[in-house]
């Protein structure tokens, strides 16, 4: 297990907290709130060790988009880069 956090530039606040996703083999789940500071923060707690640079790739790619604001919080047992991303805009869509 590896807990990772991250911080990003963001000024867009979401309306209000959601819950996507399922921790399970190959999939992740992801709880969305708002955050009452400018920027965003990611805690990430990961079962597969040593991907914290592809982590902050996508995490990064994510913010620089969509530029919210919010406290994320992302527990993962496996999932890809492009299931962590979709995960990411479901969260994103059920937070509007």
């Amino acid at each position: 297990m590896e807990t990772l956090e991250f911080d990003f530039q963001a000024g867009s606040p979401i309306a209000r907290r959601a819950h996507v996703g399922v921790v399970g083999s190959g999939d992740l789940e992801i709880l969305i709130e708002p955050r009452d500071a400018a920027g965003a923060h990611v805690r990430v707690c990961t079962s597969v060790d040593g991907y914290g640079e592809i982590w902050g790739r996508v995490l990064q790619r994510f913010f620089e988009r969509h530029g919210v604001a919010a406290s994320v919080r992302i527990n993962d047992f496996g999932a890809t880069p492009g299931v962590v991303a979709l995960r990411l805009e479901q969260a994103l869509e059920a937070s509007r």
